[in-house]
């Protein structure tokens, strides 16, 4: 590594990122998605969770006077409402204090929130804490993705971000079946079991809190802004644990990187580069977020209700459908996640969204005719959920990587804001009162709009998304603080 001073502060030439990418995957990377990735399975078990047991805490001696409509409309929009604020927060200190720190700061945000959730007396004590667990549920999207990328090498980043992102599902099937065991009185108390299985997501918080401590900062970010001697003594401490592990020394890096380093860059800066030289891939982030967004939040939040309401499903009942198509969409990710590395970016993420979209479209037709049952419906949106779960993480392995270095947590924060506010907020608020009607009529129109969102940006994913496959984040988009950054629109 080769330094020289500069007016902004010294300019270093270096061969991190490349280091980064050229390693082989090891034990050491699994370390990582373990003490990153599992927080969505907490993501994962809060919604589940709150959408299967809203129907017990409208009943009579839950300990809540709240109805079903509040659960999966109001407090449901307070959540996302809280990870729109939380993660507009919590992604500029990001970028501004570093990885490590910030998803250290938001874990321990949710797991406090979420305990408080558990402990509700009324209804506004239970609506602040749904939001304030949204606001660190935000908060990990910016510091997580950000971290994820830039720790995994670029042969393999497109897979494992979207596994990680689609373990959202993991805890969506355990806060099925969890609801199942919360919602039998026979077991737990009215008042009982649904406030213990917020404390289950407090106490699994508490456990990822303890292993992420073995996570390093991300040597790109310590890199730009001026720890550089940290950052080699992170990267060259990987380096040997994975030679110790493979037995044979690593290959020799083929590229290097000169940049100048700086403590910060200003929100100027930042508006700049996403909104003037990467335009069009900001265009492609907020309709991938919109369209994910609106299909997830509005529909999925509300899947419980239109059970009991449509096919006469038992509430206690519910989590076993769930469990079904939560498994479905993790499966999408798991299965079609390598294709996002092999076959590219542009092919599978607008070929995921036009497919579920589609397929939405069909789901909606055939329940509008009255053709399917509880099964047959569950069914479809299994398949339905296997291309779109794809689709949606995809989106989050998206804006993490087309736009620099620098902007990295604040542009998966602004999008993730921008395009859950869209869909995420007024999502659950129009598909609750539609469904509330009882009217199938209205609950087709809800699956048509989602549909017809994710088939838009499957179209604009096609012209515009970023061949980002297996190339290194500095190539995908040059960090702003390089020297020389060549035309930033100049990639496909």
């Amino acid at each position: 590594m080769a330094t020289a001073e500069a007016e902004t502060g010294r300019t270093v030439t270096t061969a991190i990122p490349a280091r980064l990418d050229r390693l082989p995957w090891s034990r050491w990377h699994w370390t990582i998605v373990v003490g990153l990735g599992t927080v969505w399975i907490l993501d994962g078990l809060e919604v589940t969770v709150v959408g299967n047991i809203a129907s017990r805490l409208s009943e009579p001696g839950s300990g809540l006077s709240i109805s079903s409509a509040q659960v999966t409309g109001t407090a449901a929009a307070l959540y996302v409402a809280g990870a729109c604020i939380g993660a507009l927060f919590w992604g500029r200190l990001t970028d501004r204090y570093g990885r490590k720190k910030l998803f250290m700061i938001t874990l321990a945000v949710y797991l406090a929130a979420t305990a408080l959730t558990a402990v509700s007396f009324e209804v506004w004590w239970f609506f602040l804490f749904r939001f304030l667990t949204g606001f660190g549920i935000g908060g990990e999207y910016a510091a997580i993705n950000s971290a994820i990328d830039e720790l995994i090498p670029a042969a393999y980043r497109g897979r494992v971000d979207l596994i990680i992102n689609g373990s959202f599902w993991v805890g969506a099937v355990g806060g099925s079946l969890l609801s199942i065991l919360a919602l039998n009185t026979g077991i737990l108390a009215a008042d009982v079991g649904w406030r213990l299985t917020f404390a289950l997501g407090a106490v699994l918080a508490l456990v990822i809190l303890l292993v992420r401590r073995h996570v390093p900062e991300s040597p790109r970010w310590l890199l730009i802004h001026g720890r550089d001697r940290e950052a080699e003594e992170v990267v060259t401490d990987i380096e040997h644990r994975i030679e110790s592990e493979r037995g044979e020394p690593l290959p020799e890096p083929h590229s290097e990187i000169t940049i100048h380093q700086r403590r910060s860059v200003s929100f100027v800066e930042i508006a700049r580069a996403v909104f003037a030289d990467y335009r069009r891939r900001a265009v492609l982030g907020f309709s991938l977020f919109v369209g994910q967004a609106f299909l997830y939040n509005a529909i999925t939040f509300g899947f419980g209700a239109i059970l009991t309401r449509f096919f006469h499903v038992p509430s206690d009942h519910t989590g076993y459908y769930f469990a079904v198509i939560a498994a479905g969409n993790f499966l999408g990710p798991l299965l079609l996640g390598r294709l996002f590395d092999t076959v590219g970016r542009r092919v599978m993420i607008s070929s995921t969204y036009l497919l579920s979209g589609l397929l939405l479209f069909g789901t909606a037709w055939l329940f509008g005719r009255g053709t399917l049952s509880a099964g047959t419906l569950t069914a479809c949106w299994c398949v339905v959920l296997f291309f779109a779960s794809a689709g949606a993480s995809s989106a989050y392995l998206t804006v993490s990587e087309i736009f620099p270095m620098e902007t990295r947590a604040m542009s998966i924060a602004f999008f993730y804001a921008l395009g859950t506010a869209a869909g995420g907020i007024s999502g659950p608020l129009l598909f609750a009162d539609l469904t509330s009607t009882g009217r199938v009529g209205d609950t087709v129109l809800a699956f048509q709009i989602g549909a017809a969102l994710m088939c838009a940006a499957g179209l604009v994913a096609a012209f515009l998304a970023v061949k980002a496959e297996r190339r290194s984040l500095e190539d995908i988009a040059t960090p702003l603080t390089a020297v020389q950054a060549p035309e930033a629109e100049a990639l496909p």
